[in-house]
């Protein structure tokens, strides 16, 4: 099922399709006499709020992008419409010193970080990442017969999944609708049943919703998701006990301590816990804490260099919130911090910026070490947790 007939995808050539997107945002003239709060809505449909200088620095993000959206264009013109796939650059490559697949390699990173455009991103995304090829392994009629074969099925996941599609974005055009919530629940029910491990989790409704607008059609979502899942993500992300996502938070805490130390000792000092606002943020992936435009762009990375980029990130929301949290005295005045921060971050190169040039680059290497150094601890505490209830269980009983 295709996402398009409410206008995100027209019947216009692509480039003149990509250009309309971008809209021009013009508050009114009593808003801007007043400096009020204005709603407009962004790229892929979402109500935002913000004042007249929001507006302004949507604007000229998205003047970037139209920018960006030309180098891309002409590298599509002049290399190939899949130039993009030829940059994986292996120990053969290297010896062979091909020295154009290392150009595009190199051309590509850089253009990653800046933007992939809206119609490319789909296209883009899908090769990347691995969905394509994952796909590819299965026959063509793979998510059809899955779709069918789960449809009338009761789980506790599909039980948890209905409950959550009325909240998954309420008031979005196309999402809030019968049709969106249909959309919805057969990606996440199929995938559900593909992987009965993680079956359902909360959070995974908002990154599948925003995988849907994206990719415009179910099937692709649906991929994207599972290679999400199963290879950009750490393992045990979204399972039962979410062992994982326990995981990333106490790594998390240890790189906070390390490249942001003042922040991280007066948060201590105050006895506040950074997973009440950043487990959200690795298990929806930022979509429900970002403006839509930006979390994308994180998206763009990950896709393309996996999981450490929400590290960054993570990292970048602390840091350019520094000056402001030091001055914090009680929990709720740093989670207003925070939540207004991130609110209002609608300038995606700004984030970009410090999280890898201020916050600096972390190889998976090094986040796989932090992971092993912290999982003991945690399967240790899930498994003492689980312990007590089985007792209370048992003396209920």
């Amino acid at each position: 099922m295709m996402y398009g007939d409410s206008g995100i995808q027209g019947k216009r050539d692509v480039a003149s399709e990509y250009q309309a997107q971008i809209s021009i945002l013009r508050p009114s003239s009593r808003a801007r006499r007043a400096n009020m709060t204005v709603k407009f809505q962004d790229l892929y449909g979402f109500t935002v709020e913000g004042n007249v200088d929001d507006v302004n620095v949507l604007n000229e993000v998205r003047e970037k992008v139209r920018q960006q959206g030309r180098v891309w264009w002409a590298l599509e013109a002049s290399k190939g419409a899949n130039w993009y796939l030829q940059t994986h650059i292996t120990s053969t490559l290297k010896s062979s010193l091909k020295f154009s697949a290392l150009v595009n390699a190199i051309t590509l990173k850089r253009l990653i970080k800046k933007g992939i455009p809206l119609n490319l991103r789909p296209k883009v995304w899908f090769s990347l990442s691995g969905a394509a090829k994952k796909k590819s392994t299965v026959p063509d009629t793979y998510y059809n017969d899955l779709i069918g074969a789960v449809q009338d099925k009761v789980t506790p996941a599909t039980k948890q999944i209905d409950h959550d599609l009325p909240r998954t974005f309420p008031g979005h055009p196309w999402l809030d609708t019968p049709e969106g919530h249909a959309a919805l629940r057969r990606v996440l029910v199929g995938y559900s049943f593909r992987d009965s491990d993680v079956g359902y989790c909360q959070g995974l409704n908002y990154v599948a919703a925003l995988l849907l607008l994206v990719m415009k059609t179910e099937e692709d979502a649906f991929w994207m998701l599972a290679v999400l899942l199963e290879n950009v993500l750490v393992n045990d992300c979204y399972t039962n006990n979410l062992s994982g996502c326990h995981v990333d938070q106490r790594v998390f805490k240890d790189l906070l301590l390390k490249k942001c130390p003042r922040i991280a000792a007066h948060l201590e000092a105050m006895e506040f816990d950074v997973s009440l606002v950043s487990t959200e943020w690795f298990l929806c992936l930022f979509s429900k804490s970002l403006p839509s435009e930006t979390t994308l762009r994180v998206w763009d990375i990950l896709f393309y260099e996996g999981a450490n980029v929400l590290f960054n990130v993570a990292l970048a929301i602390f840091k350019m919130n520094e000056d402001e949290l030091l001055m914090t005295h009680q929990v709720g005045d740093v989670i207003n911090v925070i939540q207004r921060s991130t609110h209002h971050l609608f300038d995606p190169d700004e984030l970009l910026t410090v999280a890898f040039d201020k916050i600096g680059f972390m190889t998976t290497t090094t986040i796989s070490k932090q992971r092993k150094k912290q999982e003991p601890a945690v399967m240790a505490e899930l498994d003492q947790r689980l312990r007590r209830l089985n007792s209370m269980s048992g003396d209920e009983k």
